[in-house]
C-alpha cells in the first residue's frame, strides 16, 4: 500500500503557486516588492501568508493565532478535544453549546448539505474516519462495515438552535466533519485581520484555498494558476485573473490512497461511501468568500458536471472551472472570456 506523502506535496504545491504568482505579476515597468511570507502547518495543511505592502510580522502572527483558534474549535483531529469533537461524542444524547465561530461554520455547512440534497453532507464523519485518507491509517474499508456506517450519515438529523448556539446529532455514532468548509472560513478570517491592519495587497494560501487581498502591487489583477490534476510536478492547465477574490479547488489529486494499483481520492460520496466517480477530475470556484468557495467546490464536484454547472450559473458573483477525466474544461459563462488555457493537452469546451 502506498500512501501519498501529504505534507511534502502540499508544501510543494504552496511553493509552486507562490512562485507562479510572483512571476505572473511582474511587468516591465515595476517589479513587485519581495513579500513578507510566513508558513505554518495547521488545519491539516501547509498555510502561507504573504504580504506585499507590509513588513510587519505581527500581522501574520495574529493571523496564525486566529487560524489555530479555529482549528482548536473545529478540527476532529486536534490534540485537545474540539467543540466538534464534543458534539460528536454527545451524538444521540444531548445538545452541545458552541462558540459563534463554530456555529456559523456548522450552519453554513448545513446550508450546502440542504442545497445539494445531501450530495455534500457535513455528517460524513463516520465514513471519513473509516477511510482515513491522508493519514498513516488509510485503508479501503470493509463493505459491510461501510454499509452500516452509511446509516449514520444524514444531515437532516443535525439540529441547530441559533438562539442558544447549540447543536445536536440525533443518532448515536453520528459525526460532523467540517474539513470541507472550515479552511475557507479560516481564510476569510485571515483576510479580515489583514485588512483591519491596513494590508491592501496579499495572498493567503491554505493548501489550495487561495484568497487574494486587493490587486497585486503593480495595480494589476493577481494571476492564479489552476492546477493540472494529472501532473505530478504541479504544473498548471490555465490562468485566471482575480482581484479581492478566492480561488478554491477540489480535485482527485489533493489526497489519495493507492491499493493494488488503484487510486482512491478523498472526496467521498455520501450515497455510496466511496470516492465520487462521475467523470470529474477537479473543480475550481472563483467567488468572494472562501467559506463559500470551499463549500461549493466540494458540492459541485459531488453533484457532477451538469448539475454543478447549473448550480454555479445560478449563484451570484461566482464562477467555476470544471475539469473532466478526459481532459476537457467546462467554464461558466462569466469566465469564458478571461480564462487563459496554458496546457494544450486540455480542450476548452463551448
Amino acid at each position: 500500500m502506498n500512501i501519498k506523502n501529504k505534507k511534502f506535496i502540499i508544501l510543494l504545491l504552496t511553493l509552486c503557486l507562490l512562485s507562479f504568482v510572483l512571476i505572473g505579476c511582474t511587468n516591465n515597468e515595476t517589479a513587485p516588492k519581495t513579500p513578507l511570507s510566513k508558513s505554518n502547518y495547521m488545519l491539516g495543511t501547509y498555510i502561507t501568508i504573504s504580504l506585499y505592502d507590509s513588513q510587519n510580522e505581527k500581522i501574520i502572527d495574529e493571523a496564525f493565532l486566529r487560524i489555530r483558534d479555529i482549528e482548536n474549535k473545529m478540527s476532529i483531529n486536534a490534540e485537545e478535544p474540539s467543540q466538534i469533537t464534543h458534539l460528536n461524542e454527545a451524538s444521540g444524547s444531548n445538545s452541545v453549546e458552541l462558540s459563534e465561530d463554530t456555529f456559523h461554520v456548522l450552519e453554513r455547512g448545513l446550508y450546502y448539505s440542504k442545497l445539494t440534497d445531501g450530495k455534500f453532507d457535513i455528517t460524513i464523519g463516520p465514513i471519513v474516519k473509516l477511510w482515513n485518507i491522508g493519514t498513516e491509517y488509510a485503508a479501503v474499508p470493509d463493505d459491510e462495515v461501510l454499509k452500516e456506517k452509511l446509516k449514520l450519515v444524514d444531515y437532516n438529523k443535525l439540529s441547530l438552535n441559533k438562539g442558544n448556539l447549540t447543536a445536536k446529532l440525533e443518532m448515536e455514532g453520528m459525526m460532523v466533519d467540517l474539513g470541507a468548509i472550515a479552511k475557507g472560513y479560516a481564510a476569510d478570517e485571515v483576510a479580515s485581520i489583514l485588512r483591519k491592519n491596513g494590508v491592501k495587497h496579499a495572498i493567503i494560501n491554505l493548501g489550495g484555498n487561495i484568497l487574494v487581498v486587493g490587486n497585486n502591487i503593480n495595480g494589476a489583477p493577481w494571476k492564479i494558476g489552476i492546477q493540472d490534476p494529472y501532473n505530478s510536478r504541479n504544473e498548471y492547465l490555465g490562468i485566471v485573473e482575480v482581484v479581492d477574490k478566492t480561488v478554491v479547488t477540489s480535485g482527485i489529486y489533493e489526497r489519495y490512497l493507492e491499493v493494488d494499483g488503484k487510486r482512491y481520492h478523498h472526496i467521498l460520496d455520501p450515497a455510496t461511501g466511496y470516492p465520487a466517480d462521475n467523470g470529474l477530475a477537479a473543480v475550481s470556484i472563483i467567488t468572494d468568500k472562501s467559506i463559500d468557495g470551499d463549500g461549493l467546490s466540494t458540492s459541485t464536484f459531488l453533484l457532477g458536471l451538469e448539475k454543478g454547472l447549473e448550480l454555479i450559473e445560478n449563484t451570484e458573483d461566482t464562477e467555476a472551472i470544471f475539469v473532466t477525466t478526459d481532459k476537457k474544461i467546462y467554464l461558466t459563462s462569466g469566465i469564458r472570456n478571461t480564462f487563459i488555457l496554458t496546457n494544450k493537452e486540455y480542450t476548452v469546451m463551448d
